[in-house]
Order: C-alpha cells, then structure tokens, then sequence
C-alpha cells in the first residue's frame, strides 16, 4: 500500500512565493507509484488540503488529518517545502514530534538554531569552522552605526537575521549608509546580522542522508550580475549559477570536508544546503549559513545539483522521504 505523505507548503512569510515554487517542482517529480500525496498550504488564513481541482480541505490541527469524501485521512509522513516560518524555524517539527509524525527535515532544535544566522556562524565558530567577524542586533535595543563600525570593517553585509532568500538584505560600503540598511533589515525582522565582508568566491553545496551515508551533492559557484546574491539574483536570473562549479580539486575537497562537518555539527537530517565564501587570499572556506529547507523551484540549486550528480529528482524525493521512516 502506498504510503500517504503531506507535501506542506506556503507559510507566513513573505518566502512563501518561493514555497509554492518548490512545491509545485517536488509534486511534479514525486513517485506516485510509491507515494500518495496531499498538498497542504499552510498560511495566515488556514491550513487546508489543496486539489486539483482548487477545492479546499481544512486541517484538523489536533492530529494533522484531513478529511474528504466523509473519508479521514492521516499521513505517514510530511515532506516539507515550506520555507521560511513556521516550517523552517522548528515550530511545525516540534508539532510533528509531538504527534509522532516523521518529516523530511532537522529536527527542532536544529531548524531553530540554524535559523539564526548569528546563533549559527557562532556554533560553527565553536566548533572550529570558519565565519566572518559580525554584530548581532535586536530591534529592542539600538545601537549606534558608529559603535558597529568601531567592531566591524567595511563594507559590510546587512541581513535578517532569520529567515532566507535575502529578502531586506544590504551590502554598505559607506559609514553613511549603514542607518538605512539596518532599517531595510529590521523591517524583515526583529534581529539583524551585520557582517564583514569576505572577499572570494561564492560556494553553495547541498548535503544530505540517504541509507545512512551522509552525500554531499556537487558543488555550485555563483557569480551575482548584481554586487550580491540578492533576491533578484536568486529567483529572477540576475545571476550565473555554474553547477558543477568550475574549481581546483582541493578547493572542492575543503568545501565538501566543510560541509559534511557542518552537518555533523549541527545535528543535520534530510537534505541541508551550506553557503561558503572561498577566500583566495587565505584559501579557507568561510561558512556563511545553513538552510534546511532549500528552494526546489525550477530556478533553484539543488535541483541543479542532484541533477549534475547524475540523479533524477524523482529519485531524490524519493531518498528523502525513506530516509523519513529509516530515522523515525
């Protein structure tokens, strides 16, 4: 019998028009042979099952079942594709433990703390990883640009602290302009991440378990038409994306050994994917962050990656989700 699995989507940020994206490029790609899917949108209006058709199901949150036809319907599994809150940052996994229903990403505590891009650089550090030198700022509590800049040498990034994509993401060059940019920031999110900027090459690598070996997908480099990986850049071609990258054996292998230590590190499951920068001048990898729910649209780059691997996505998706009940 086929196993029942909700492909959960939406959310409430402004990630979720990438949420649908990627949903629509894993329903597209599922084994329907082995997996019976429900597409659930969960959003600021409701949590609902999604036909076809455009008919809507509501969600029972009680035990996260959907019923249809006077038919109810629970799931084996979730597969997430639901990037940004509450699917990201650990609050739809801790719901899921406590149902007792597996899904294809970290765990809570992991998302949470990954989530966070200061908290995150911060146990890289720890662990030994390399990251740039950066100030955490909360919304609660201003601070002066001149006092960051007394900690911080420019130019500097200015990012959301939670959440991906970068939207309401800066780089300053300019003591000036750093005011704004905090502000541009802090209209995203309570936290903001200002950060040195590292000079060097822009790596992003997928990782994930599948039957117990951890696989790091080939690796992608990214040279931004405009002065950053920035939205626009991401989604909406204003960047090249060289997949397998174009690189020295042993740059690969620093980025790769990298990787699969911040997946340790971290406690990792499912699939991850970690952006470095490569700093020619001191030829070390620097561990910009971790998302545990990378983008799946047609435009993102794991799909990019699993297909220079020499994978279908159907197969991926499929890893994915038997790694589900081999971990649950």
């Amino acid at each position: 019998m086929k196993k029942k699995i909700a492909l959960i989507t939406g959310g409430y940020s402004g990630e979720a028009v990438i949420s649908y994206k990627s949903a629509a490029t894993i329903e597209k790609n599922l084994d329907t042979e082995k997996w019976e899917t429900y597409t659930i949108d969960i959003n600021p209006a409701g949590w609902f099952y999604l036909t076809a058709g455009g008919d809507k199901f509501p969600v029972d949150k009680n035990d996260f079942s959907i019923t249809v036809a006077g038919e109810k319907i629970k799931f084996d599994a979730v597969l997430v594709a639901l990037h940004g809150t509450p699917g990201e940052d650990g609050k739809l996994q801790g719901y899921f433990d406590i149902l007792n229903i597996p899904y294809s990403t970290c765990d809570t505590a992991t998302s949470a703390l990954t989530f966070n891009k200061r908290y995150t650089v911060a146990v890289a550090a720890f662990a030994g990883l390399h990251v740039a030198r950066s100030v955490h700022l909360f919304k609660h509590t201003p601070v002066a640009p001149n006092l960051i800049l007394d900690q911080l040498k420019l130019p500097v990034f200015v990012k959301p602290n939670n959440g991906g994509s970068s939207i309401g993401m800066s780089k300053v060059h300019e003591a000036g302009a750093l005011a704004e940019a905090i502000q541009k920031a802090f209209n995203e999110d309570d936290q903001v991440l200002v950060e040195e900027f590292i000079k060097g090459r822009e790596l992003t690598i997928g990782v994930f378990k599948s039957k117990g070996e951890v696989i790091a997908l080939p690796i992608t480099e990214i040279i931004a038409k405009n002065e950053f990986f920035d939205f626009e850049a991401k989604y909406e071609g204003a960047s090249e994306e060289i997949t397998p990258a174009v690189i020295d054996d042993m740059i690969a292998e620093k980025i790769r050994t990298e990787a699969i230590k911040a997946y340790a590190v971290f406690n990792c499951k499912g699939l991850v994917r970690i952006d470095f920068i490569y700093e020619e001048a001191s030829e070390l990898p620097f561990m910009l962050e971790i998302n545990t729910v990378p983008g799946q649209s047609e435009a993102s780059l794991v799909p990019q990656q699993v297909l220079a691997m020499g994978w279908t996505l159907k197969q991926f998706y499929t890893a994915l989700l038997e790694a589900c009940f081999v971990e649950s």
